[in-house]
């Protein structure tokens, strides 16, 4: 489960609105999500239509220990709100914790530890914080693998962000963990020069930590809100709904549609369009396959009697491809009463090189290989790693543009997609793919 932290102690920038709206765009998009109100104020059970008085137990009721009250298990307080959509409230009950728990040991960890009971249960867990830095938000980032700070475009907020990205680095310090930190422009307002003048600074000052999905300003998000409704149901047609669903896209792995291409030296827009529509062109074929014999085989050899011909399947090339049997041989005769076999093709040194790129099993553990010229860095994301590409880093091979990684990977099938230099992309090297949901591709490996 990705444990997700939406954290700015600054108010009115967009922290419940992000909230609820991720956490629907990801239970949209088939991923089972918790969201899970740490903000005392309850504004995402508001945000929901949460009758408050029917609000027995709460996320307050999942922290404490016996000695302060009648506790409850995660599973016990969540509300569905929607297919795939499950949501843990709270009240303003939640305000008495950081007194309650005040110098008692383990008071870090409440959080994490709630969350473990309900961890297979979810893909995602989105965690609403308090306009605050305290113990609340605290044990949030000790549970979270990453943060999400929204940031309004405006003056006031691109001066406090700079505090806060501060406050996060050394907080992240103290949990003596990994977090990954993003920051994401919210009401955004592309006719105003001033908004436009902010997203540019951020750009500049924060390349690191930025997010491409950008938050419109959309009155449909607040009339959403006040309906009690994510913007999933209220109005799937509006633009909140398309950047909220661009942003549960990025967090997943891929890229958000409608935005301008980022340039680069080496694999610029057109080439990764070039390069996705030959591995679309060698999908169809293999799904569709043609039977249509050749009628001239290159490098034949030609004997006496009649002619028995293999035709080439997917597998020919080492690729696996489920539900598929061989094609069977076609059989013509040659006018002369000749056989025509099919010799070994002989490859070039270019050829083996490119096969020698990709990917492969090599006992226990799949090996993958890759040249990209120029890059700074090569990252892995799939399956196997719930779609985190900096838990799977490839390492130099040693030779210029080379990268490798190993990965002991239990018997299964896969899907993984490269990010180079912060741009995701297929393995070109891998010829086995599928088109996803989102109409991009995956690249596949089964393991034996």
């Amino acid at each position: 489960m990705r444990t997700i932290a939406i954290i700015n102690q600054k108010g009115g920038c967009g922290k419940t609105t992000t909230s609820i709206n991720l956490a629907a765009c990801l239970a949209r998009l088939g991923q089972k999500t918790l969201l899970v109100d740490m903000d005392p104020q309850g504004h995402c059970g508001v945000g929901l239509a949460v009758p408050e008085e029917q609000i027995e137990r709460t996320v307050y009721d999942t922290l404490i220990d016996e000695s302060d009250g009648k506790t409850a298990k995660m599973s016990e307080v969540v509300w569905q709100i929607a297919s795939d959509f499950d949501l843990a409230p709270s009240n303003l009950k939640l305000a008495g914790f950081e007194q309650i728990f005040s110098g008692r040991e383990g008071r870090e960890d409440r959080v994490h530890q709630a969350l473990n009971s309900v961890r297979a249960n979810y893909n995602w867990a989105i965690l609403d914080c308090p306009p605050s830095v305290g113990l609340l938000t605290f044990n949030a980032l000790r549970a979270c693998d990453e943060v999400i700070v929204p940031v309004e475009t405006g003056f006031f907020s691109l001066h406090g962000l700079t505090k806060m990205m501060e406050t996060l680095e050394l907080l992240k310090e103290r949990c003596g963990k990994e977090i990954l930190i993003r920051v994401l422009p919210t009401l955004y307002d592309t006719r105003t020069k001033l908004a436009r003048e902010v997203l540019s600074e951020l750009r500049a000052k924060f390349r690191d930590y930025l997010m491409e999905s950008v938050v419109n300003f959309n009155t449909k998000l607040k009339e959403a809100a006040s309906f009690g409704q994510p913007i999933t149901e209220y109005d799937p047609g509006s633009r909140g709904y398309k950047d909220f669903i661009n942003l549960a896209r990025e967090l997943m792995g891929h890229r958000p549609v409608d935005l301008e291409p980022v340039i680069d030296e080496k694999m610029t827009r057109p080439m990764e369009l070039v390069q996705r529509a030959k591995q679309l062109s060698q999908l169809t074929n293999f799904q569709f396959g043609r039977n249509s014999v050749p009628t001239q085989i290159p490098g034949a050899a030609v004997s006496s009697g009649k002619a028995e011909v293999s035709v080439a399947s997917p597998n020919s090339q080492g690729i696996r491809m489920p539900g598929m049997s061989p094609r069977p041989k076609v059989e013509f005769a040659v006018p002369n009463g000749t056989v025509i076999e099919p010799r070994a093709e002989i490859k070039s040194t270019a050829q083996k090189l490119e096969e020698f790129y990709g990917v492969k099993q090599i006992g226990e553990e799949v090996v993958f290989h890759a040249k990209f010229s120029g890059a700074k860095k090569v990252l892995i994301a799939g399956d196997f790693n719930n779609w985190t590409p900096v838990s799977t880093p490839m390492q130099p091979s040693g030779r210029p543009g080379e990268w490798r990684m190993r990965l002991p990977l239990s018997r299964g099938r896969y899907r993984y997609r490269l990010v180079v230099d912060g741009k995701w992309m297929t393995d070109p090297n891998n010829q086995y793919v599928e088109a996803n949901q989102f109409g991009e591709l995956n690249n596949i490996v089964e393991v034996d």
